[in-house]
């Protein structure tokens, strides 16, 4: 899969906001234009292979990873970083 040219402060930024559990991919996507599965390959290259296996059995599955799946609307955290 293609990534777009992304600089180090941009993928810094892409692993943290993956890694926080109410972080939807959409906010991602939105932020920074990246796909979930584009998201995905960033962490599987920037990431050590047992900190990517960590962070994928972690978020498979969670609901609040995709904003379709979540239950609440409002009450949803907003990092200061995060546009």
């Amino acid at each position: 899969m293609a990534l777009p040219k992304l600089d180090p402060q941009t993928i810094d930024r892409v692993i943290e906001m993956a890694w926080e559990d109410r972080t939807p991919f959409e906010a991602i996507e939105t932020q920074f234009g990246l796909t979930e599965k584009q998201v995905i390959a960033v962490m599987r290259r920037f990431m050590q292979p047992s900190s990517f296996r960590m962070w994928r059995k972690r978020v498979t599955g969670r609901k609040t990873k995709h904003q379709h799946k979540r239950d609440f609307a409002l009450g949803r955290f907003k990092s200061a970083n995060q546009k």
